[in-house]
């Protein structure tokens, strides 16, 4: 007779194995001494953010200096011709430096997020733009983005720790390049009171992203500020202090007491006011999370600070389901919460860092379920053009050999429709050459906006 009832024995056996727990599995040690410039820097002094701050690399040439015989004078001279070419300027602290596998940098998926290399370089796609989400059309008053009803994007300066090659905000971030000059928005108190009046005038908006640039560039006295002159807007309840700060720069979280002490009296003050304030960082790659992450991280969750992930899906960085994986797992393993990853915007400069569209869906797929739900991130694409972000599943049209998805967004304007255009070069054969006939792209966006 059959029976559903399992024993003791059967039920060991039908057991999973033991899961892999490499994301438990933290660079520890003084490993930044197998960089020719840090083998004497003893753990304090590379602990410091104000030694990591002075001591970034800002120009192709102190790699040299940094790195010595670690690479070839080729790698120097295909670094340097691609910079040249780059949307962004060059800032990279020693942490960062330390992070990348100098026996192969070429393949480094670390260093592709910051050092591009000519070779590497793609044309852009015809569809790309510098300001590809349309923010500077959204912003009433300098350096405050209202595009969602009851949100808006505070960008407070245009300094960052490290700069992303990959920036979404390339128009603004950064020193000018030889090929992009900048819309500057400095840390200024008087544009900054102008955007707080203009969000005192505006009752529906109750959620302000506070970003730039990256807040880690404030002082602790501007994050007070700043945080202090928003709690005082009765309709405002929400903020995100947004930085990439605790993937590149974790130890300022450790010995910047003024700074960790002026977001946590910010959260503290909010709390009491039932209003949320939390940080949001961007990790893309496990090996970005060592053990002086989880320290950092470790203070910010004594502080009672929720910290989220927003990371973006890269070509050669995180781009496959088992890097994902680990990245997912490791974030959740030091208190952060994984909470988007976008697809790749359609900047220029950076073609050979996106993805098609389809990659998200299917990574996303296989992401979900791999651990508690609030752990799973959401894979969303920011709409060139202006209509925010969408669930990737949730195109209207997608058609894989023209690379064309489209999108609608109903609170942004029920009207429009929104596309995305993935890269030519992972095409098929028949979409490339349809790109490279000029005379067909009027006619491949207007058959996808007929369906």
């Amino acid at each position: 007779m059959s029976s559903s009832w399992l024993s003791p024995e059967t039920l060991v056996r039908k057991r999973a194995p033991q899961r892999d727990q490499a994301h438990r599995e933290l660079w520890t040690g003084e490993f930044w001494r197998r960089i020719p410039a840090y083998r004497d820097v003893d753990e304090a002094t590379f602990l410091d953010h104000r030694f990591q701050a002075k001591a970034s690399v800002t120009r192709a040439e102190q790699l040299y200096s940094v790195l010595r015989e670690c690479v070839s004078d080729a790698f120097y001279q295909a670094v340097e011709q691609g910079l040249s070419r780059a949307p962004m300027s060059v800032r990279l602290s020693p942490y960062v430096l330390s992070l990348i596998d100098w026996d192969r940098p070429e393949t480094d998926p670390i260093r592709r997020q910051f050092l591009p290399l000519a070779s590497e370089l793609l044309p852009e796609h015809p569809m790309a733009r510098l300001d590809s989400l349309s923010e500077r059309a959204h912003s009433p008053v300098p350096g405050l983005i209202h595009r969602y009803s009851d949100k808006v994007l505070f960008l407070t300066q245009d300094r960052c720790p490290v700069y992303c090659r990959f920036c979404t905000r390339s128009y603004a971030v950064g020193l000018d390049t030889d090929d992009v000059r900048k819309d500057h928005v400095g840390a200024q108190k008087d544009r900054w009171e102008e955007a707080f009046d203009y969000l005192r005038m505006h009752d529906e908006v109750e959620d302000v992203v506070i970003s730039g640039g990256d807040c880690y560039s404030l002082r602790g006295d501007q994050i007070r500020l700043i945080g202090d002159s928003l709690l005082e807007i009765p309709h405002i309840r929400r903020m995100r202090f947004a930085t990439k700060g605790p993937a590149v720069m974790p130890m300022k979280l450790l010995t910047d007491d003024d700074w960790v002490g002026a977001l946590s009296a910010v959260t503290q003050r909010g709390r009491r006011l039932h209003k949320q304030v939390v940080m949001h960082t961007h990790f893309n790659h496990p090996r970005e999370i060592t053990d002086i992450t989880r320290r950092a991280i470790g203070r910010l969750f004594e502080e009672g600070i929720i910290v989220r992930n927003q990371a973006v899906l890269l070509r050669g960085v995180n781009d496959n389901v088992e890097t994902m994986k680990l990245l997912v797992k490791r974030l959740g393993f030091i208190q952060v919460q994984p909470y988007y990853v976008f697809q790749h915007d359609m900047v220029t400069g950076v073609e050979d860092l996106r993805t098609p569209l389809s990659t998200s869906i299917e990574i996303e797929k296989q992401v979900r379920g791999l651990t508690a739900g609030f752990n799973c991130p959401t894979f969303v694409v920011d709409l060139p053009g202006g209509g925010g972000k969408r669930d990737v599943h949730s195109f209207e049209y997608y058609n894989q050999t023209t690379g064309v998805s489209v999108f609608r967004s109903p609170n942004i304007d029920s009207r429009a429709r929104y596309m995305y255009f993935d890269p030519i070069d992972l095409l098929p054969e028949e979409g490339q050459e349809r790109w490279a006939d000029p005379s067909q792209h009027e006619a491949i966006v207007a058959e996808a906006l007929k369906q």
